[in-house]
């Protein structure tokens, strides 16, 4: 019926926007700009103003995408028109097995920010974080008319702590702190450039939200813009701020952003900032967890994954997707508290797979928007410029090579269970004929 086979259309520009923040401007700001400066110190700000310059035209081949082909398939969907059903199918399953790993990285990260400013334990940290990782899936179950409007007012408290947290910061920001600028050489400044691509994925996400834009057009391309621009401001204002006042290198740095307000305002001003990390990070777990749910639903909805992940629930909402999610949540939530795994090592996995799934969009609008100069500029631009980060993800590249294989087992699969079910047709009409002879 039609009704199973589209999504509702309810996300307006003020929602696309705030959708756009929230998924990019989210556990990545927190999380990575004190990491980075342990990596390479003062000289961490230029792998920032790279990545800043990388955002606008990696934003724009998204939003220009997204306008011109919306679908729920997001960047699959645009791989697959340009590459054929298998390319697109691979680059599906590379971001539907980064987000299992990437939303509980998310909230992991706000609760460590509250559980830092108020001094509380693990066990804390680890309650909080699974209390996100449900909260999102049942804003997701919902349906979009309700994480809409949650994204407007969660994106408005994060800019205007970031804002408050730079001004703050400025008359404390020293000079000596710049010194020395490059203490690790310049293949640090690689590494952290690696490291921040974990801060500007995200453009990637809301694509899958495309079919439930009203107007696709508008929404996809000034929405993506509007946000580009106010996301890198805000990184690089944040970065300059945590370099500048040295707040890295010590215990907690992985929560800089609450060790710079707690040295203006104190445990108070840490407080609120802990706070407000919680709903930053789950901003980007609502956004997150709607993708993946959504793509699930269009792969399977294109039996390129299983049947069950393409149900939808009473609100049309992808029901199969968010239950798959959630199961994965639970074992790496469960990996995570056995301390079978770190956070760092968790973040580095998703890393590999959002980066190959970035470079697959961006070859994808090299030929879907070869018509247009400036469509075809910023994909050429952005997939050089992810070519040249992509070397230094490491050892978390055998994460996707996991991926391919469990794909090609999956198709394998399938295909043995789709030769079964045509012999079972062929035997039950021979039965059938023959017995009305």
């Amino acid at each position: 019926m039609e009704k199973q086979t589209k999504l509702q259309q309810s996300i307006g520009l003020p929602q696309a926007v705030a959708l756009y923040i929230g998924a990019v401007l989210g556990s990545g700001v927190l999380l990575v700009p004190g990491l980075a400066a342990e990596i390479a110190g003062p000289a961490s700000l230029l792998a920032w103003g790279m990545m800043a310059l990388l955002v606008l035209p990696m934003a724009l081949v998204m939003g220009l995408l997204s306008a011109r082909f919306p679908n729920a398939g997001g960047v699959s969907y645009f791989v697959t028109r340009a590459f054929g059903e298998r390319a697109g199918t691979l680059v599906g399953w590379f971001f539907l097995a980064s987000v299992p790993i990437g939303a509980p990285v998310a909230s992991l990260t706000g609760a460590g920010y509250l559980t830092t400013a108020f001094g509380w334990g693990e066990g804390a940290k680890i309650g909080i974080a699974i209390a996100m990782l449900v909260v999102s899936l049942l804003i997701n179950y919902q349906g979009m008319k309700v994480a809409g409007p949650v994204q407007i007012a969660v994106v408005i408290a994060i800019a205007v702590v970031l804002v408050l947290a730079v001004i703050g910061a400025v008359p404390h920001i020293e000079a000596v702190h710049f010194t020395p600028f490059m203490p690790h050489g310049w293949m640090s400044v690689g590494q952290a450039a690696a490291i921040l691509f974990w801060c500007f994925i995200g453009w990637e996400a809301v694509s899958h939200m495309s079919e439930e834009f009203v107007d696709p057009q508008r929404e996809a391309i000034k929405g993506v813009t509007i946000a580009a621009l106010i996301v890198g401001l805000l990184y690089v204002a944040t970065a300059i701020a945590t370099v500048g006042t040295h707040s890295y290198g010590k215990p907690g740095a992985e929560a800089s952003l609450v060790l710079v307000i707690s040295g203006l305002l104190g445990r108070s001003g840490a407080a609120v900032v802990g706070i407000v990390g919680v709903f930053i990070c789950i901003a980007t777990v609502i956004a997150y967890t709607g993708a993946a749910a959504r793509l699930a639903y269009a792969l399977a909805r294109e039996d390129q994954a299983p049947r069950w992940l393409a149900r939808l629930s009473r609100h049309q909402t992808p029901v199969g997707g968010l239950l798959f999610l959630a199961i994965c949540f639970v074992l790496v939530m469960g990996l995570y508290a056995s301390g079978v795994i770190s956070l760092t090592t968790l973040i580095q996995l998703p890393n590999a797979t959002f980066i190959l799934t970035y470079l697959g969009g961006c070859a994808a609008g090299i030929r879907l928007l070869k018509d247009s100069k400036s469509g075809l500029s910023v994909s050429v631009l952005s997939f050089v410029l992810t070519v040249l980060v992509f070397p230094f993800v490491g050892w978390a590249v055998l994460y996707p090579l996991v991926v391919m294989v469990g794909w090609w087992l999956w198709k394998r699969l399938y295909a043995r269970q789709q030769k079964s079910c045509e012999q079972t047709a062929i035997e039950e009409e021979e039965f059938t004929r023959q017995q009305m002879v």
